[in-house]
């Protein structure tokens, strides 16, 4: 028997939680090596150049800069995405004329992962903010772009409420939810469709097919979703980031400049650690939530 949608949201809400701190830990510093090849692509060769720049310039401290907002966006960013995931397979059960239990297909999960996506983005816009302001603050200050500050979180907050005010907080969340709907349909879907490929060659039920398989199916789902949205995700670093100066272009205007000014490969600079980065960070958060909510589930079902 379901436990109570209360229960059940709760259950969601903690298991994104413990998937989104394990997806930190495992791939924090090739996330700061991706933000700083996104927002300066001609600063490095490539990314262990970056990776032995950064080390260089402030020692292993440096690569994992902005790890307490980041540690903050993505606990709140899974915690809304999985519990809101679980509440539009409701809905989508309930369009569909389904029963409240019954098993829905790999591409309506998809669905339902596509639209959650637009519930987190709303708190990870701003968490996402102050962390790759963080990451990227170094080669702001080297540039002279900026003026030399206090390189922590709650400096960068100060400064945004000083001189943008709380929609500061919102620079990029346009950008964020273009990245995020296409993203989470391809990243649920493809989990979903490797986890029902390893259940029937294994002949057990999808919850049951272990770590390896559900850290790979995790790792493939979030490699679908950077291939297909990195160049939106590209724009709203530059945006997050550059904001800093001052008024910064909106999503358009900010793509066509890159495009046009720097060429495409511009947009896809960084690709390589985000990609190295997904199998582990992303298989990582899957393993984290599903044990978790299986462990949650059977205790609030006993």
């Amino acid at each position: 028997m379901a436990p109570h949608p209360v229960v059940q949201a709760i259950i969601d809400l903690s298991a994104g939680a413990i998937g989104g701190a394990a997806c930190v830990f495992s791939g924090q510093p090739l996330d700061t090596a991706k933000v700083k090849m996104q927002t300066f692509p001609t600063m490095y060769r490539g990314f262990i150049h970056c990776i032995v720049s950064i080390y260089k310039q402030v020692g292993v401290r440096g690569l994992y800069q902005g790890t307490t907002p980041a540690l903050m966006a993505n606990i709140a960013e899974n915690s809304v995405l999985f519990m809101s995931y679980g509440f539009c397979q409701q809905v989508i059960r309930f369009t569909a004329g389904l029963h409240k239990e019954a098993v829905l297909s790999d591409v309506q999960k998809a669905c339902a992962g596509s639209v959650a996506s637009i519930f987190s983005s709303l708190v990870l816009c701003p968490t996402e903010l102050v962390k790759c302001r963080l990451q990227a603050m170094h080669e702001m200050e080297a540039s002279g772009k900026i003026a030399k500050s206090q390189n922590t979180v709650w400096s960068v907050v100060k400064s945004i409420m000083r001189n943008e005010g709380p929609l500061g907080f919102f620079q990029g969340l346009i950008p964020t939810i273009a990245r995020e709907v296409p993203g989470y349909f391809c990243f649920f879907g493809a989990y979903e469709l490797w986890r029902t490929a390893f259940a029937d060659y294994m002949k057990c039920g999808k919850d049951d097919i272990g770590v390896a398989p559900t850290v790979f199916s995790g790792g493939f789902g979030g490699a679908c979703l950077w291939l297909v949205v990195y160049p939106m995700d590209c724009v709203k670093s530059r945006i997050q980031v550059m904001s800093m100066m001052g008024k910064q272009a909106g999503f358009v205007r900010t793509f066509m400049t890159i495009a046009h000014t720097e060429g495409v490969r511009a947009l896809y600079s960084g690709l390589t650690p985000t990609m190295v980065r997904t199998f582990p960070a992303n298989g990582a958060l899957f393993l984290g939530y599903e044990t978790s909510r299986k462990f949650m589930m059977k205790h609030f079902d006993s």
